[in-house]
């Protein structure tokens, strides 16, 4: 088994201004509301960037997501190409008893397919040609909307040939206690090799009291953080857990372990032993790169409060990229 250990200092971030900027990006989402075009609108009427509900209704349980379609231009013979993803979601949401049920992926023809980037408008045959082999057919259902208790969401792509299945669960929207996920992921033409699952948790109260606490205290006996991934060949955990430091800052402890199975432990063993520093190497620069993004990203945000707050987060959901 390889355990690999590294600890980075972080800047902290504002427990009260997080539970504000959560709080108010939920109330924006819930006072939504969709057209019949399927496009979902805030209460001042502007569309969020790139969201369109693909069938049933909003905010309630089963409501199928998916992302705008780029508009296609027909070549110049009059034909759009295929797998342009310009059928259903251009004319509107799904609806009932249309192909693709709201809890998988819309299969090729359907109007969720369209949507999401699958395939195209029939052809000179009247067939809808199949999606290519890097085409992406995504779409997000939402299980449950219930701000204050709960939201859970789930995603589902094919792409390249892969199955890829996430599902993720946020208690207390408003003020987030903890967030659940797991993922699964397969190839349907492939066998066990190409099955891997991951589950993680963060406890995020655990990660306040953590912080809260003074820096001679011993860190948390349990980590805030962690995550499990699983595959035929081995087997990896990783746990996060943060200190506070002498000057407010956080000093945060990342531990990663990894354990082969079957017969990749002996071979496993000979190869770390001979690339133990550059696995170690680049597992030091992956945290510091991590943790100079987490710094960055803090120096950038403008800790506004109230409606200032509200139209920040509004503009950054309803600005759209240019060009």
């Amino acid at each position: 088994m390889a355990r690999l250990t590294h600890t980075v200092t972080v800047a902290p971030l504002d427990r009260g201004w997080f539970e504000e900027a959560a709080g108010t990006l939920v109330d924006l989402l819930d006072g939504s509301r969709a057209r019949a075009d399927g496009s979902v609108l805030l209460a001042d009427g502007r569309a969020v960037a790139g969201l369109r509900l693909l069938k049933g209704r909003h905010l309630r349980s089963g409501a199928r997501y998916g992302e705008t379609p780029e508009p296609v231009k027909p070549g110049a013979d009059g034909r759009v190409p295929a797998g342009s993803g310009t059928s259903g979601a251009a004319d509107g949401p799904a609806r009932p008893g249309t192909d693709g049920a709201a809890d998988g992926l819309a299969r090729p023809g359907t109007a969720g397919a369209g949507a999401a980037g699958g395939s195209s408008g029939p052809g000179a045959d009247g067939r809808v040609p199949a999606p290519g082999p890097s085409a992406t057919v995504g779409a997000v259902v939402l299980r449950a909307w219930r701000p204050a208790h709960s939201v859970e969401v789930e995603s589902r792509v094919a792409e390249d040939g892969l199955a890829l299945r996430l599902k993720l669960r946020l208690s207390e929207p408003r003020r987030p206690r903890a967030l659940r996920l797991s993922l699964s992921g397969h190839r349907p033409a492939g066998g066990s090799l190409y099955r891997f699952s991951g589950r993680g948790a963060a406890d995020l109260a655990a990660w306040w009291a953590a912080v809260d606490r003074l820096p001679s205290a011993l860190p948390a006996a349990r980590p805030p953080v962690t995550a499990r991934a699983a595959h035929r060949l081995a087997k990896a955990r990783l746990t996060v857990t943060p200190h506070p430091a002498d000057d407010g800052s956080w000093r945060i402890s990342v531990v990663l372990s990894v354990r082969g199975r079957w017969l990749l432990r002996p071979v496993g063993a000979v190869a770390l032993f001979f690339a133990r520093r550059p696995v170690e190497r680049g597992f030091r620069e992956a945290v510091e790169n991590a943790a100079a993004q987490w710094n960055t990203a803090l120096a950038e945000l403008t800790p506004r409060h109230g409606d200032a707050l509200r139209v920040e987060i509004a503009d950054a959901l309803t600005e759209t990229e240019p060009g």
